[in-house]
């Protein structure tokens, strides 16, 4: 199970479906690197939702997060299977999922569920968004950009011109 070398370290993976990944996606993100010895950010597959970024895309984006923030700590990466399998290749020992609200809550908690039914040796673990974070959605990013309205305020600037770009498309 996972790596020997990695052992007694803090390992967890924070899989996001975000597209595009968020101001809110990466604070945790960056809240999590300053408690775990090591965090794998990493650009998931949700089979409900259709991204409208590559996962290279993602990734460059979400690496643009985390030089914005200088973490050497922090590895990008990209997996479209169990998050669960991801942890175990990489010696991780928990999951980080991010809860806005109430309805993130119990989407959340199935998905615990699920991921303990594939290995109960890998704890998910919830962090709470801040408060100016927990309306933001990439979603409600994209929304707002189809209708020309300013983005830079919920995205790195690097970002909001990725997003300007792909919605001209």
């Amino acid at each position: 199970m996972g790596n020997e070398k990695n052992k007694n370290k803090k390992i967890i993976v924070y899989p996001i479906s975000a597209s595009p990944p968020t101001w809110g996606h990466a604070d945790i993100m960056m809240r999590a690197a300053h408690k775990f010895d090591h965090v794998y950010w990493v650009a998931a597959k949700n089979s409900l939702k259709t991204p409208i970024f590559t996962n290279l895309e993602r990734t460059e984006m979400m690496q643009g997060y985390v030089e914005y923030y200088k973490l050497s700590n922090v590895t990008v990466d990209s997996h479209d299977g169990a998050m669960v399998r991801y942890a175990n290749d990489k010696g991780a020992n928990f999951l980080l999922r991010g809860l806005r609200n109430t309805s993130d809550f119990h989407k959340e908690l199935e998905l615990a569920a699920g991921n303990r039914g594939i290995d109960k040796g890998v704890e998910t673990i919830c962090m709470f968004s801040k408060p100016h974070f927990a309306t933001i959605s990439s979603s409600l990013v994209r929304e707002l950009a189809t209708l020309n309205e300013r983005i830079d305020q919920y995205v790195l600037p690097s970002i909001t011109k990725k997003i300007l770009e792909k919605l001209k498309t």
